[in-house]
């Protein structure tokens, strides 16, 4: 196809539906939902920690099943919790911010939650730190383009460009506008550095970048097919890193591998070049841009040392 090198081992449980939404995984997953709930007799008291145990599981409903909105029977079914436990969590979740009631007998999580999140992610990679990661792999890969993508923290998905390591290059050379690096480059479906992400995120967030359009300005390389995309990222997850070639642009090629923190897919790093310069990329190029990638992944994964505990 020229978009990517073949998928090779990848396994076949690990892609998801072309089309359509997927069903919901049931069985051992409920049961291991379920199993959350303890053994207590009908009226006993749960457990602080089995109470809280069920707490996290509605939280994390919110996010697996994508959507804006819930009500209690659906949160219940899904976490395998009794329909008025749910209820009662959600009540006391609103006295604490942490869900809110948007309609009638629908809920959804509150903004606070996006404020727990931006103070778990505070001071996790500082400006210079990426940028010396990215010089690093520039001058490793004979004046590579090197750039830092995070996903978007107003959109799961989507991402942006947050540093570069590009010397005097200017988009102009690169041949893209600010409109394209918008339309374009934001796309997870396109590009080696939107695919890595895509191929990390949630299956309720793949599936919402699969019906989405391919960006018009997209190069000729852009993967069109949703089989083959879904194919592709089930490739990034058994190679650890994505091969681009000329998705974003004509003439470009490109290299990317992602920046998990806490086992969850924050970025990605891109190295990019000229397709005359690297029709291929060879295995300096790839194993340069996947060591960058774990740098910063190592580097959001940091723990406090004992003086700044």
């Amino acid at each position: 196809m020229g978009n990517s090198t073949a998928a090779t081992g990848a396994s076949d449980s690990a892609a998801v539906p072309a089309t359509g939404t997927a069903p919901r995984s049931a069985g051992p997953a409920r049961k291991a939902r379920q199993a959350a709930k303890g053994t207590s007799s009908t009226g006993s008291r749960a457990s602080g920690s089995g109470h809280a145990e069920r707490v996290f599981l509605v939280q994390t409903a919110f996010a697996e099943l994508g959507g804006s909105a819930h009500g209690p029977g659906e949160i219940a079914e899904f976490t395998g919790l009794d329909d008025s436990v749910v209820y009662r969590i959600l009540q006391s979740g609103i006295y604490q911010r942490i869900f809110e009631r948007v309609d009638r007998g629908l809920y959804r999580l509150c903004t606070s939650a996006a404020q727990l999140a931006f103070t778990a992610l505070d001071h996790r990679l500082d400006g210079a730190a990426s940028q010396t990661v990215l010089s690093e792999l520039r001058a490793a890969t004979d004046d590579g383009l090197a750039f830092l993508y995070m996903v978007a923290p107003f959109s799961g998905a989507q991402r942006q460009c947050v540093d570069m390591a590009v010397g005097d290059s200017d988009l102009a050379e690169l041949g893209m506008t600010p409109r394209d690096v918008l339309s374009v480059t934001r796309s997870l479906r396109t590009g080696a550095s939107g695919r890595t992400i895509l191929a990390y995120l949630p299956e309720v967030l793949q599936q919402r970048v699969l019906a989405e359009p391919v960006p018009d300005q997209a190069g000729p390389g852009v993967y069109r097919d949703n089989e083959a995309l879904v194919e592709s990222l089930a490739e990034v997850r058994d190679l650890g890193h994505a091969l681009g070639y000329e998705e974003c642009m004509a003439g470009w090629n490109s290299c990317a591998a992602p920046i998990m923190w806490d086992g969850s897919i924050m970025g990605a790093v891109l190295l990019l070049k000229l397709k005359s310069e690297m029709p291929v990329a060879p295995d300096g190029v790839i194993e340069a841009t996947k060591e960058a990638a774990a740098e910063l992944s190592r580097h959001g994964a940091a723990r406090p040392s004992a003086d700044q505990a």
